[in-house]
Order: C-alpha cells, then sequence, then structure tokens
C-alpha cells in the first residue's frame, strides 16, 4: 500500500524518517535504475549497463548483485560505497510536476511523501522540518537526490537516441564463474561498444561532445571496468562461513 501526498511542513512538522539500508526498505535488489546526471559518480564503483524499460525504450541501470534480491553494497544496515544511487538516497520521497492550467505555464516540481513507507516512523530517524519549519540538512539531502532524478529523466530518451545515432549501443554479454565454478551468465543488457567509441572522428565525435553525450558514453564505457570489484564482492560473500 502506498499513501502517497505532497511533502508540507505544517501537515508533516514532526515526520521522521528511519536511516540506514536494508531488506525491509526495499535495498535487497540486484539492479536498480540510474540517470545520466550521476554516471560520473557511478563509474567510479558501479557497472553501468542498458536495460530495455518497461514505458518502452532503454534505461540505465547498476548492477547490485548477481543472485536475484542479492545486493553485494549492503553490509549491515550500511551501504559499502561511496556513492549511493539517487533512487536509493530518496526514501519514501519522489517528485512530481504540477502542470499550469495556460499553455506555456512554469512546470514546478514538488517533493511528495509516501506516509505509508516503511522508512516512515514515530520514534528515531532523522527530522525533515526544523522545529520553526525549515528544512533540515536531511530533507536538503533528500532534496538533492531528487533533483538528480528529476534532470536525470529529462535527459534520458536524447542521450539514448545520441548514443544510437552514433551507434555506440551494442548487447552484452558477461560471463561471470565464481568459486568453485559456479558460473552467472548475464546476456540481458546493452553496453557502450568500446571499439565503436574509440573509432568516433570528425563531425560525429564533435556532435557527442558539444552535446554533452560524449562524457557519458565515456563514463558508462569505463565503468565495466568495475565487473572485477563485483566479483571480488561476490568471492568476499562466498568465502564467509
Amino acid at each position: 500500500m502506498t499513501k502517497i501526498v505532497p511533502l508540507n511542513n505544517v501537515d508533516h512538522a514532526d515526520l521522521r524518517v528511519a536511516q540506514g539500508y536494508g531488506a525491509a526498505y526495499g535495498d535487497a535488489i540486484n539492479l536498480t535504475r540510474v540517470f545520466p546526471t550521476e554516471f560520473e559518480a557511478l563509474q567510479r564503483e558501479y557497472v553501468i549497463l542498458f536495460h530495455p524499460s518497461p514505458e518502452g525504450g532503454m534505461q540505465a541501470v547498476v548492477l547490485l548483485g548477481l543472485d536475484r534480491d542479492e545486493n553485494l553494497y549492503l553490509e549491515g544496515d550500511a551501504w559499502s560505497a561511496h556513492y549511493v544511487p539517487a533512487i536509493q538516497r530518496r526514501g519514501p520521497f519522489s517528485i512530481s510536476v504540477k502542470v499550469g492550467d495556460m499553455p506555456g505555464e512554469r512546470r514546478d516540481p514538488r517533493i511528495n511523501v509516501d506516509l505509508d513507507h516503511p522508512r516512515i516512523v514515530r520514534d528515531g530517524g532523522e527530522a525533515v522540518f526544523r522545529r520553526h519549519g525549515g528544512n533540515t540538512a536531511y530533507l536538503e539531502s533528500v532534496s538533492q537526490a531528487l533533483f538528480l532524478i528529476y534532470e536525470g529523466l529529462g535527459l534520458t530518451d536524447a542521450m539514448f537516441a545520441a548514443f544510437a545515432e552514433a551507434g555506440l549501443i551494442e548487447p552484452i554479454a558477461i560471463d561471470i564463474t565464481i568459486g568453485e565454478g559456479v558460473r552467472y551468465d548475464l546476456d540481458a543488457f546493452h553496453a557502450i561498444s568500446r571499439e565503436r567509441l574509440a573509432a568516433l572522428a570528425g563531425p560525429e565525435l564533435e556532435r557527442l561532445h558539444r552535446g554533452g553525450w560524449l562524457a557519458l558514453a565515456i563514463h558508462a564505457a569505463s565503468s565495466m571496468a568495475n565487473i572485477d570489484r563485483l566479483v571480488a564482492r561476490k568471492n568476499r560473500k562466498a568465502a564467509r562461513p
């Protein structure tokens, strides 16, 4: 069940949100959606892949585990990485756009909260608003995550269109062997073609650079080196008694 309402400092003056990560909060997942606005931070620690979107087209994801409901970045109630994807940081909050009644009227994004979310608690947790109505540092950090999502959603289709026009997207098969011959074949994803990326030249290269898409393609391609880090996490987990 969900009970999503616009957030405000009157009705939700005493709202408190549990911190930390875990299965109870929906973090036991082996991949999560990410956005172009966070590729630079993501590529340092995660494998960025492309996957069909339920709404059609493609979406970017990062690989968190190899088995179903496995997040190798979870250690107890902590997320073991310097950067946590914005979707996982937003907690019970989401963003929506209020469309004006008149053509050309400004579209104002607003923050919503799911009052039935398991992170909403009566005691403990972090306050959302200060005693006299101002935003807490926690709500400011959530707002930053929501901004990355909002801006990233607006860039996603154009990014994939630019990648496709340049022929940069290709199917990828990832074969991983863990421990005593346990094998994982990941073949439902796409990635940036390193060969095609290296071959870019002339107007095509300039067009991608001027559009801001070249840096994103490089980040996504560079992230593939993190497969070894993910395998190391899986091996450490398998070695635990």
